[in-house]
């Protein structure tokens, strides 16, 4: 099986819902799985530290994930059309991964959610992008071919796909917004077995 990772940050559960869609897709594509991992809240005592393993849902983040990835797909909330400081503060720390060229070549798509509609997706889309971009990641979007993205109202963008809360329960997703999630995890999953594929 080729391994996908989906890395996220979620604080109320709405990006989680986001990566857990995100999961389908990818494990709805033959000779691939997804690997589910997420990023520690950034402290505000800095001589704290977390564990290992968080007390619930998927395990942290390791550089041995991104090693053994073919492919990433990574999300996080929006703040202030940006990405969490969580997901920021993991990405610092891949500094020797860069140095080493790990994710080179390898596809990796983004996903974000908000509380409005006009709450910064796609600047928080693209501030995923940069450190994936000086990786020499492969960044891959959601085409128009995908139906959904023309009848959305709510989340969902060619930069990658979204959510919007609108004062919902945060992980309440809309049919497109779902459908698009899942199109997203299938086209990384896609191109990382053809790039991957024996010549």
């Amino acid at each position: 099986m080729t391994d996908i990772l989906v890395l996220y940050y979620s604080r109320t559960g709405a990006t989680e819902a986001l990566a857990r869609e995100v999961c389908r897709g990818i494990d709805s594509v033959a000779s691939a799985a997804s690997r589910l991992r997420t990023v520690p809240a950034v402290s505000t005592v800095t001589e704290a530290a977390d564990d290992a393993i968080p007390a619930d849902g998927p395990p942290f983040a390791t550089r041995d994930d991104l090693q053994e990835c073919a492919g990433l797909v990574m999300g996080s909330p929006t703040r202030f059309g940006n990405m969490a400081a969580g997901l920021k503060y993991f990405l610092d720390g891949t500094v020797s991964d860069w140095l080493a060229g790990t994710l080179i070549g390898k596809p990796a798509g983004l996903f974000t959610s908000t509380s409005s509609l006009h709450g910064g997706q796609e600047t928080t889309l693209l501030s995923m992008a940069m450190p994936l971009i000086h990786h020499g990641m492969l960044l891959v979007g959601i085409p128009y071919s995908e139906p959904s993205l023309s009848t959305t109202t709510s989340g969902g963008s060619t930069y990658g796909a979204s959510h919007v809360t609108w004062g919902r329960q945060p992980d309440s997703l809309s049919a497109e917004e779902k459908e698009l999630a899942r199109a997203l995890g299938a086209r990384v999953a896609g191109i990382a077995l053809k790039l991957s594929a024996p010549d």
